[in-house]
């Protein structure tokens, strides 16, 4: 698709947008600064006297966190693996195309929602953190996010909100299959609280109404920086509850759009077949240049 009609997509949704961030972002134009392969290289140098260059094919990065927190030394007999992630990520950075990227998103007046655990985005914000809700927990901090003011719900303008935990709470972090299940369970309670068929999604003061579920099936989602492998359990679970919350309440349909570098591989390929049969509107272009610069000229 080419850079225009991906830029019109945005601006002409404004009003009815919410955008999901991965990771993808922190890795342009960047090898190792911000980078997950680095980070885990640095806790399983300091674990094994093994040396692992990269994580080899047939394992994904959650099974590793587990793998890693299971070989945990006496190196951080003092601290758990979530800590030791946190540390490291406090250090970390925004770069000039983040920067770039939420000042738009901050001008549409629109939230974010990040799989990230990282503070970059906030940075370049500038922005402060917040608490919509009374019923925190440091587990679940799903009413928190970094904002430049305070938000009446969470859909009503921009913040950035955080799906898989955040450095401030570290043992909120997802890191572990373990954990990601956990956030299945924690979601599914929220979600079909009053019955089977998620009705209560419906009202206003639903229980996850005050947390950044709201916005993931009140709005319409752009989706970029995300490899949404069949490894990403939570999200992908997500995307399927949201679309058969559609099927059974039409006229609350929202749009999604994924946006991603095409690939000519089987995995790409059945991503994309994943994707698709959910509802999803799979928006491709030949470079990640197109992704994280060029359609943000407007």
């Amino acid at each position: 698709m080419a850079t225009e009609e991906i830029t019109s997509i945005i601006t002409q949704n404004k009003n009815d947008i919410a955008f999901i961030i991965g990771n993808g972002i922190n890795r342009h134009k960047s090898s190792t600064e911000n980078s997950w392969s680095k980070l885990l290289s640095e806790i399983w140098e300091s674990l094994s006297s093994e040396s692992l260059r990269e994580i080899p094919p047939g394992i994904s990065f959650t099974e590793f966190f587990d793998l890693l927190d299971a070989k945990r030394s006496n190196n951080y007999e003092d601290k758990t693996l979530n800590q030791t992630v946190a540390e490291i990520m406090q250090k970390w950075n925004p770069r000039e195309h983040h920067t770039k990227i939420i000042s738009k998103i901050k001008e549409l007046d629109v939230p974010v929602l990040t799989t990230n655990f990282d503070e970059i985005l906030s940075k370049a914000a500038e922005s402060k953190l917040f608490q919509i809700n009374n019923s925190f927990t440091d587990y679940y901090p799903w009413g928190s996010y970094h904002s430049s003011t305070k938000l009446v719900n969470p859909t009503s303008g921009f913040a950035l909100w955080y799906i898989n935990g955040m450095i401030k709470y570290n043992r909120s972090i997802r890191l572990g299959l373990t954990q990601y299940m956990a956030s299945v369970g924690h979601a599914r309670k929220m979600i079909y609280s009053n019955n089977e068929n998620c009705s209560g999604l419906e009202s206003d003061d639903w229980p996850g109404s005050k947390t950044w579920l709201d916005i993931f099936f009140k709005k319409s989602l752009f989706i970029f920086g995300l490899a949404l492998e069949e490894n990403e359990t939570f999200l992908r679970w997500l995307l399927i509850e949201r679309f058969k919350y559609f099927e059974k309440h039409p006229a609350s349909k929202k749009e999604c759009w994924y946006l991603c570098k095409s690939e000519n591989t089987e995995t790409y390929k059945g991503k994309k077949f994943f994707l698709e049969h959910f509802g999803i509107k799979v928006i491709e272009v030949t470079n990640y240049d197109i992704i994280y610069d060029h359609i943000w000229d407007f």
